[in-house]
């Protein structure tokens, strides 16, 4: 009996998709045994990259956000996936899937693994609020132009708060502020770049004390702050937890993954058929920005079954089971798969990823990645649970990047 060790985060999408690939995998393997570990999104960054899990051959595969891969190659824990692209190939790697989601998975002549689930940060918005005539009369009446989906964050702040309604159990928008290494770094960074700023200076260096970020900062922490047009458990609530919020029918509108405007069209969905997306607002003089960070499949340096690994890696690449996986609410990531007319029509969303996520950014990569997020993390958290000035915490906190001489390429 061979076996294979796959390690994920805990979220139901990804459970259901990966134990059907696994299950059908065994089913044309016979003798082979794949076991699944479903942990939470620490553990799975603790065990997999900072405790060796990878590199010691404890999993042999293992689910990663993009965020954790320059730590995890420069801690020698990633199989270089090309020799074995060499040895067995995929079908049609790379052209097959966009240049944005390949050139994030190479370091130099290595590649570090293969995407599995993307789904670019957009806005998504209600169209069953947006397009009822009632409420597009109410709002022009108070505001004098059409109630559109909003194109710059003063707009985005002002259809937030007209669309609040406590008794209604309804509000405005929702955020994913709490505090895991991850969206409150994504909720930073849009708001620099929809201003015109940037995370890093030239050389690299996070640089925060600046009059765009602190707009930023002071903009997101009021308006998470605020309870008239923005939904209170922000604070306390992670990704996954803010859209399923919004898919409960509890929010207006929110600027996160182009992932749950694709479950809401699912068989039962209270917002089935009421879901669009847009782009991310702007301050109103840059340019929409979005942001991709993606979940992709690493082999462990360490792994004992490396041929039977990339097998799996070969099997869950095909445009048959890249597809596949939309069943279940993951986000397929080939070309074939965005573009295919039936998905479309089953989610009609599907007709906009492609031009989303062909213009969003990238973070800026390296090993430093977590120890940044962290900062971000704790600069978000003061924000939201302090009086403390913007501008102080934004000071303190390069000063803490300047003293860890964090830099990203």
């Amino acid at each position: 009996m061979s076996q294979l060790r796959i390690i994920l985060r805990n979220y139901a999408d990804f459970e259901n998709a990966l134990t059907e690939e696994a299950r059908l995998f065994e089913a044309r393997h016979p003798g082979t045994k794949i076991e699944l570990i479903s942990v939470g999104i620490h553990e799975l960054y603790k065990s997999a990259v900072t405790d060796g899990g990878l590199r010691d051959g404890h999993f042999d595969l293992a689910l990663l956000v993009t965020d954790w891969l320059a730590e995890a190659q420069a801690a020698g824990a990633l199989e270089d996936l090309h020799h074995w692209q060499q040895l067995i190939p995929m079908h049609d790697w790379p052209s097959g899937w966009p240049h944005s989601l390949v050139q994030s998975l190479l370091f130099g002549d290595h590649l570090s693994s293969i995407p599995w689930h993307d789904g670019p940060e957009c806005l998504v918005y209600r169209t069953d609020l947006f397009e009822n005539p009632d409420t597009r009369a109410a709002f022009r009446s108070q505001f004098f132009h059409d109630l559109a989906p909003p194109t710059t964050w003063e707009e985005f702040e002002q259809t937030a708060r007209f669309f609040t309604d406590h008794a209604a159990g309804r509000y405005g928008t929702v955020f994913a502020a709490f505090p895991d290494g991850h969206n409150t770094l994504y909720d930073f960074a849009l708001q620099l770049w929809s201003r015109g700023g940037e995370l890093t200076d030239s050389t690299g260096r996070p640089f925060l004390t600046t009059p765009i970020a602190l707009s930023a900062l002071a903009f997101y922490r009021r308006i998470v702050r605020d309870p008239e047009l923005c939904h209170p458990r922000s604070p306390q609530l992670d990704s996954t937890q803010s859209g399923d919020t919004f898919l409960a029918g509890n929010v207006a509108m929110m600027a996160n993954w182009f992932g749950f405007a694709a479950r809401a069209a699912r068989e039962g969905s209270p917002l089935a058929g009421k879901v669009a997306i847009a782009p991310i607002p702007t301050a109103g003089f840059a340019a929409p920005s979005s942001l991709t960070v993606f979940w992709a499949l690493a082999m462990g340096r360490g792994s004992r079954h490396k041929e039977l690994a990339w097998q799996f890696l070969r099997f869950v690449s095909t445009p048959e089971r890249d597809l596949g996986i939309t069943r279940h609410g993951a986000v397929g990531t080939r070309l074939s798969t965005w573009r295919n007319p039936q998905l479309q029509s089953r989610i009609p969303v599907y007709r906009e990823i492609e031009s989303i996520s062909l213009g969003a950014r990238q973070l800026p990569s390296g090993p430093a990645m977590a120890s940044f997020a962290a900062i971000i993390d704790d600069v978000i958290s003061r924000a939201l649970t302090t009086s403390e000035p913007s501008a102080a915490i934004l000071e303190s906190a390069q000063r803490e990047i300047d003293s860890k001489g964090i830099l990203f390429k």
